[in-house]
């Protein structure tokens, strides 16, 4: 039975395993949504070259569990803000690939006036175990159903007081939205002008995830030497909107082996994804 508001009844529903499948073209045209180069990134947008695959591709099919959310409960999807995303690999992306998706709500949590739905996904290939993905939902006026607030995340990831080990700086496009849409998050948020005003925005602009895809760079970038092999993990709290053409500023700090703290900027300095961190590996 659908439930018409949010409720702490929903955490621990299982959904049925999903099918998915990827292709070459699929990544490629993931790496090219998320700022990637032919000059920096060729592997990532050739096939001769590979492809490799960007870590953070893994949010394609983990944003599919999302969608199953409407089995569960009534969402309307003008009110729904992404709040945080976390990625976990136990291997490298495969450039091709046949999965299922296994997916359950993990967590509602009631923030008074508003409320958060959590949902953690697990994609499985023939080999076994390849990603976890987990996903938070800020639900505009949903909240006050008489649920737990959930644990405070105020001091989480806080950035060291010293400057950064790695500053890398990313420029983004008028057409980001546009083409980041195509690699299958066609929200109509971020394309569609009347669409954002109605939803009470005054435009469109970035997908989070398109954000953290350019953040996922960075993190490659510097602390895997390029190679997506070596990375294995990465979260972060979408704390602001990112507008077509803004630079994005990631800021690294490494704390510890194979572990770092992350926070990225724009180029005003306000802070567009927060309480974030990666992990990667020799």
């Amino acid at each position: 039975m659908v439930q018409e508001v949010l409720s702490t009844d929903l955490v621990g529903t299982e959904f049925e395993p999903m099918d998915y499948s990827w292709n070459e073209r699929d990544t490629m045209l993931y790496a090219l949504a998320v700022g990637a180069h032919p000059e920096t990134e060729l592997a990532y947008l050739y096939e001769r070259k590979g492809p490799l695959v960007l870590p953070s591709f893994a949010v394609i099919p983990g944003m599919q569990a999302l969608g199953n959310l409407r089995q569960a409960v009534k969402l309307q999807i003008a009110r729904m803000l992404h709040g945080e995303q976390s990625i976990e690999l136990l291997r490298p992306m495969p450039p091709k690939a046949d999965i299922k998706v296994h997916s359950r709500i993990s967590e509602v949590w009631d923030k008074g006036k508003n409320g958060v739905i959590g949902i953690t996904a697990e994609g499985v290939d023939d080999d076994g175990p390849l990603f976890n993905a987990h996903a938070t939902l800020f639900y505009l006026g949903g909240g006050g159903f008489g649920g737990e607030p959930g644990p405070s995340m105020k001091d989480k990831n806080a950035p060291p007081d010293r400057e950064p080990d790695h500053v890398v700086r990313h420029q983004t496009r008028s057409d980001q939205g546009a083409l980041y849409r195509l690699t299958g998050d066609r929200v109509a948020l971020h394309i569609d002008p009347e669409f954002a005003q109605k939803a009470g925005y005054d435009k469109p602009f970035m997908h989070g995830l398109c954000t953290y895809g350019f953040v996922c760079r960075a993190i490659v970038q510097q602390l895997c030497d390029g190679d997506p092999a070596r990375f294995t993990s990465m979260s972060g709290r979408f704390a602001e909107r990112v507008e077509f053409e803004d630079t994005i500023v990631t800021k690294i700090w490494v704390t510890g082996p194979g572990a770092a703290i992350v926070s990225a900027e724009n180029q005003h300095g306000g802070v567009v994804l927060s309480q974030a961190s990666a992990g990667f590996g020799a």
